[in-house]
């Protein structure tokens, strides 16, 4: 522990980009980019897609790809992150359900 910290732990409300400060709106779209990317990232693990093989399948250049891989977000709509998954051999399911009450 770095000299000057408190010994308390930090208690989330239970979301990390609401608890750093992210604007509820900005916040739902890194959830939903981050969900999509993960989705992306599985299907590649699963079809065991090299870099090169997402070059052509998915028509980007290296150095998009590596940004896909490495989880760029800010770089990637979530318009293009549904195109790549489409390109794989996926889709994107979304679910609206009622928040949960708060206690």
């Amino acid at each position: 522990m770095r000299k000057g910290q408190a010994d308390t732990p930090h208690v989330t409300r239970g979301n990390v980009l609401d608890d750093l400060g992210f604007e509820p709106k900005e916040a739902l779209l890194l959830k939903l980019k981050s969900e999509l990317h993960i989705g992306l990232l599985k299907l590649i693990e699963r079809h065991r897609y090299t870099p090169r093989d997402l070059e052509r399948i998915l028509d980007l250049q290296q150095p998009r790809v590596s940004e896909l891989l490495r989880g760029k977000l800010s770089l990637l709509s979530i318009q293009k992150l549904l195109l790549y998954a489409d390109r794989l051999g996926g889709y994107a399911k979304v679910t609206v359900a009622a928040k949960k009450a708060a206690a």
